[in-house]
């Protein structure tokens, strides 16, 4: 009769509007997945129209990743302190109006001051919705919730590229910023609408804390993509790794001794977050670097458009709703750790497949593979978010669901610059002596000046599949570890009531 009452209890204090106050959370992301990736699309066009340089043109694609990763942990904490309703408009507000701003720059300098701009409204944003999405929905649900909130991520993902292709095709760059902002007015109107305010118990503000991060994320971001560049340890790299180490190292000691913490350390003592952090840092390692890698296979090796390159993704987001649906029913069942346990191993069956594709094998082994990998995404991506965001205190749900999406920006990021240092690195080793250097720099090098060579397009294609067997190894393996970091640090939690009061206990915060 108790479980009855407490299961009532429940259901009564759910919030009515809850369902559509995900579809607004929902849109909120879609804006920064849509955009980012949509953005990669438009840079020929854009750089070309500017007249930008390759120094111009990388500003313009890491300014907005380098404020995002930086301001992060400050925003998250911002949002416990002061409303994360409030926070996420005031990010949609900014976000929106640097997009309307950006459709009348006129040079790389004004794109770059945009995409700051940008950048710290996205920072704003994203923390806020994962935090309002686990303080809304219950234990019960929250799986649920998050299988949609991954789904249509999943879907701006695979979508964004197409549509970039499509808005270049019929207008200009412009119209990649300008899509953005009725999608921020709508969510901006819902939020006010539908969403109501939640926040933390006020605490002291912990200024040092805010800089250390901000310092030590943004140099940490900033020396992996400088990576395949300049290298890890050389020059300035170095420097920036230096700076990244001792401003990451002085943020855990101060945020340990402070008696107002601005990020709960804590939290890593209980086992689901810390093993859920370490697994998702991984497997972003191992995907990190999927789009940037078969794109160029489906564009240079099979001689797709862009627009078709970005179609070829939809077996993976299909695969992902059901993988999402599916999950979803079973995670009462199953439990989150079997089931992410499962979806690793499918995904990591997926790398493993790509890892046979060759210059000849065409389309139907990636399909496939990108529909095992958007299965397993979609069995283990929710359940790894939900159950490592199941051990934070609602208290701190914005500053908890900051440091993940932190954390799993560190491992994409990461992941970027490892397997395409190593495609770049092993498409070289496989050009044969005396090749133009401008040839062996790249595979759309190569094909650049091959001037109707058979022989040097057949041989950059087979370079090119060679090096990418390789970094899909590298993915696999990044997968299998993130699986048994899985099953090995994380313990499966019962619903019960009082179940956050166990999870601040588990985590040694006093709620």
């Amino acid at each position: 009769m108790a479980t009855s009452n407490s299961a009532e209890g429940r259901v009564e204090s759910r919030n009515p509007h809850r369902w559509w106050i995900l579809i607004v959370l929902c849109l909120s992301s879609l804006v920064l997945v849509v955009d980012s990736m949509a953005l990669t699309v438009a840079v020929p066009s854009m750089t070309a129209d500017l007249g930008a340089g390759a120094q111009d043109t990388q500003w313009i694609l890491d300014s907005y990743v380098l404020v995002f990763a930086g301001l992060l942990l400050a925003a998250g904490s911002l949002g416990d302190r002061f409303g994360r309703r409030k926070v996420m408009i005031i990010g949609l507000l900014l976000f929106g109006a640097a997009s309307l701003a950006a459709t009348f720059c006129t040079s790389p300098g004004e794109v770059i001051a945009a995409r700051i701009a940008m950048g710290v409204g996205g920072a704003l944003i994203m923390p806020s919705t994962l935090s309002i999405l686990i303080t809304v929905f219950d234990e019960d649900e929250r799986n649920k919730a998050m299988a949609a909130w991954g789904s249509v991520a999943m879907l701006g993902l695979v979508g964004s590229p197409v549509l970039g292709g499509v808005l270049i095709n019929h207008f200009s760059w412009h119209s990649i910023f300008f899509i953005n902002v009725p999608v921020v007015a709508l969510a901006i109107l819902a939020g006010l609408l539908l969403m109501p305010e939640s926040k933390g118990p006020w605490q002291k503000p912990d200024p040092l804390g805010a800089v250390l991060s901000a310092v030590g994320m943004t140099a940490l971001v900033w020396w992996i993509i400088e990576i395949p560049q300049h290298g890890a340890f050389a020059g300035r790299s170095l420097v920036t790794l230096v700076v990244a180490v001792l401003a990451l190292a002085g943020f855990v000691v101060w945020e340990n001794v402070t008696s107002a913490p601005m990020v709960p350390l804590a939290l890593f003592k209980a086992r689901n977050f810390s093993g859920g952090s370490l697994s998702l840092t991984l497997v972003q390692i191992g995907n990190g670097g999927l789009l940037l890698v078969l794109t160029q296979y489906l564009q240079f090796v099979l001689g797709y458009s862009p627009v078709k390159a970005g179609l070829a993704f939809l077996p993976l987001a299909v695969a992902a709703l059901l993988g999402n649906g599916v999950g979803a029913k079973l995670a009462a069942k199953l439990g989150n750790r079997l089931l992410i346990l499962a979806g690793m191993l499918v995904m990591a069956s997926s790398f493993a497949l790509l890892t046979t594709v060759s210059a000849d094998t065409g389309f139907a082994v990636p399909a496939t593979a990108l529909g095992l990998l958007g299965l397993g995404a979609g069995l283990a991506m929710p359940a790894a978010v939900g159950a490592l965001m199941g051990t934070i205190p609602p208290e701190r749900a914005g500053v908890g669901s900051a440091l993940n999406d932190t954390i799993q920006q560190a491992g994409t990021a990461l992941g970027i610059a490892i397997l395409g240092s190593l495609l770049s690195s092993g498409f070289a080793s496989r050009m044969p002596t005396g090749t133009p250097d401008q040839a062996k720099h790249s595979i759309a090098g190569a094909l650049a000046i091959a001037n109707g060579d058979a022989g040097l397009v057949r041989t950059a294609r087979e370079a090119f599949t060679g090096a990418m067997s390789t970094t899909f190894t590298v993915s696999a393996v990044g997968v299998l570890a993130a699986a048994l970091v899985a099953v090995l640090v994380m313990r499966e939690r019962k619903v019960k009531e009082g179940a956050v009061a166990q999870n601040v206990e588990e985590a040694g915060i006093a709620a």
